[in-house]
């Protein structure tokens, strides 16, 4: 059975992310041009801030450094948390985003786009918006319902600025 240089990588890095208190998201490999880069996706339940990815960085490059896991050649590393819009995968990924809206893919078709309130082994309760002056309706999703979710960027969250008015 082989593996791919990804998954060989995780093998590698993956002790040394969670050592720092993060958890590994996303590896991979490419080429751009000549060049090579690895990139390397963390994040935490707090969130992972500048200088949890300076450190991770540095224990990362000292660990390549000192391996040949990225064989001959000249590659560049680089560390990152999650973009904004980030697609929800595993069960920590919904706990993280609770408060936030996210866009779900059903599994039956169609969308729907709700703000997550809490998240249980079983699923999702979550609040879709009113439309149109209509009030806000709860609803429960299955894990099993979700094909795909992607949090949403929020630039004019008007029940915050409620809250804080």
């Amino acid at each position: 059975m082989s593996t791919t240089q990804s998954e060989r990588l995780r093998e590698l890095l993956e002790p040394l992310v969670t050592s720092q208190g993060l958890d590994l998201e996303e590896i991979a490999v490419d080429s751009v041009g000549r060049k090579r880069v690895l990139r390397v996706v963390v994040d935490s339940d707090q969130g992972a801030d500048l200088d949890a990815i300076a450190d991770v960085s540095r224990a990362l490059s000292a660990k390549l450094d000192e391996t040949d896991a990225m064989g001959e050649g000249e590659y560049t590393l680089e560390v990152g948390t999650p973009g904004a819009e980030r697609l929800l995968t595993e069960h920590r990924h919904y706990a993280r985003a609770v408060d936030r809206l996210v866009k779900f893919q059903l599994a039956e078709g169609g969308e729907l786009v709700a703000r997550i309130l809490e998240v249980d082994d079983e699923g999702l309760d979550v609040e879709v918006p009113g439309v149109k002056g209509r009030k806000a309706t709860a609803r429960r999703l299955g894990f099993a319902e979700i094909d795909k979710a992607r949090v949403q960027v929020e630039f004019n969250r008007k029940d915050k600025k409620e809250e804080e008015a």
